[in-house]
């Protein structure tokens, strides 16, 4: 499966934001669970398919998060950004 993949480290209650240019899969993952979803074993995840953007997923703890988009299958290009709405805890 083709996706576009990006990696930043959150605090808990931070906020993923992903636009993009057709519906699509959203799902934010922990690093062992981003590796299990690349070698097409079960994961878990937070997101979904969303056909309206753009989505905005909080992540529940603090660590390093894995946010990967896809179309689903088909091979069609699209754009996207993802952005992250961080707290100014500190």
């Amino acid at each position: 499966m083709r996706f576009v993949h990006s990696r930043e480290y959150l605090n808990a209650g931070d906020v993923v934001v992903v636009q993009c240019s057709h519906q699509c899969n959203v799902r934010v993952m922990s690093d062992t669970d981003f590796q299990n979803f690349k070698n097409g074993r079960s994961h878990n995840y937070h997101g979904g398919h969303f056909k309206m953007l753009p989505a905005r997923i909080a992540v529940p703890s603090s660590g390093y998060w894995n946010t990967a988009i896809d179309l689903g299958g088909s091979p069609s290009a699209f754009q996207y950004g993802v952005s992250y709405l961080k707290s100014d805890a500190a």
